[in-house]
């Protein structure tokens, strides 16, 4: 089962998305897609930021929410958050706020990142990520 980062989901809405990542979604069963409230905030901010945003806005209510369930930041990723940056701060490796509480969220249901941010996620112990956007 898979929780998808901003960079994977963005995909589907971009005018020329990557064949490889468009494929790979289609093949998933629907009730192995996730992906976290972190990402939805990330994907809704770069829509307001567009230039197009009702057309983004629109892309994302129409084919990219309905397709993925959106798993909360809650108590258990928040202890799990806790542990890992305090762990990941003390190795002298931080990682960045958002990809800390997506990585959390993953750890608490036991899923694997997809995402093309292999430098961050991959320093996250006991994380599994697979990176679809490479070829």
């Amino acid at each position: 089962m898979y929780l998808f980062d901003t960079d994977v989901l963005s995909q589907i809405v971009k005018p020329c998305p990557l064949p490889g990542v468009i494929a790979r979604l289609a093949a998933t069963p629907p009730e192995q897609q996730f992906t976290s409230a972190i990402t939805v905030g990330e994907m809704v901010y770069g829509a307001y930021r567009s230039r197009r945003q009702e057309h983004y806005l629109r892309q994302l209510q129409e084919r990219v929410w309905p397709n993925v369930r959106v798993l909360p930041f809650n108590h258990a990723a928040g202890e799990i958050y806790g542990r890992l940056r305090a762990q990941l701060e003390q190795a002298g490796t931080p990682l960045a706020e958002p990809d800390l509480r997506i990585a959390a969220i993953a750890l608490t249901h036991d899923l694997t990142v997809v995402t093309g941010n292999v430098r961050h996620f991959a320093r996250v112990p006991g994380l599994r990520w697979e990176n679809w956007l490479s070829p």
